[in-house]
């Protein structure tokens, strides 16, 4: 007999670190707020007193300066998990990301890998306006070199998390704050890329109507709540896009 038990994505990212550090002792986590506080989303909830300050290991506000030391420890046969305290931050150390870990396999020959896992909070969530608000799923997607993690259920979420720990690559695992349909404006998200490849492919012969997409306004993400609702798709606009697709 089998037997389910409800877990919020937050547990499951949770339980998969842990029961990483517990396989695997080059396991640990570094980030802004991780240890002491449990995480900014409580994501590392009691790792730190589990686990004491070698593996669970609290940084100063410097992406770059972190991220670097996550890079080389990954170099060095380590396997760091790297938390932004949300995706937004990440650009302060996209060059650790994309020109340290994503291409120093190749560029090495394969002589050195970098199991490193970039992982935290993406896209939107409540009143934190434009800075706050992004998706950047298809940034790291098109980066060769990087593998892309966007779990959905807390089922996908653990498993995802305890693959990309145990990968000789460099992974981004990217857990949105706020469950929606593709959250990406219209040119530039995930939806675009996968509805490309179904009409590149035979699978394009199977179709009964065009593909359609619904996603987030191409604006920068407003601060007044009104606009933010009017900025991100509603159960509204699938239904109705879902009725244009049927011709109702």
């Amino acid at each position: 007999m089998l037997f389910f038990i409800a877990m919020t994505v937050r547990d499951a990212l949770n339980q998969a670190m842990d029961e990483e550090m517990k396989r695997d002792d080059r396991v640990f986590l570094l980030g802004e707020e991780v240890a002491q506080y449990d995480g900014a989303y409580k994501v590392s909830k009691g790792l730190w007193k589990k686990w004491g300050d070698d593996r669970i290991i609290d940084t100063p506000i410097t992406e770059m300066g972190f991220a670097g030391i996550a890079v080389g420890a990954a170099f060095a046969g380590l396997r760091p998990i790297c938390e932004f305290m949300t995706f937004n931050f990440s650009m302060q150390a996209i060059d650790q990301i994309i020109n340290s870990a994503a291409k120093t396999y190749y560029m090495s020959a394969g002589r050195v890998s970098v199991p490193i896992v970039f992982r935290g909070p993406n896209g939107a969530a409540a009143g934190v306006a434009a800075q706050h608000s992004q998706d950047f799923s298809a940034w790291f997607a098109h980066c060769p070199g990087l593998k892309v993690l966007a779990p959905y259920s807390a089922e996908d979420a653990k498993g995802l998390l305890k693959a990309a720990i145990r990968d000789d690559n460099p992974a981004v695992c990217l857990v949105i704050l706020v469950i929606l349909p593709t959250m990406s404006s219209l040119n530039l998200g995930i939806g675009a890329e996968i509805a490309a490849q179904v009409m590149e492919s035979n699978a394009f012969n199977f179709l009964d109507a065009p593909l359609l997409r619904v996603t987030g306004v191409d604006v920068p993400m407003p601060y007044t709540h009104i606009l933010e609702q009017a900025a991100l798709p509603t159960v509204e606009h699938v239904v109705s896009t879902c009725k244009k697709s049927l011709n109702l």
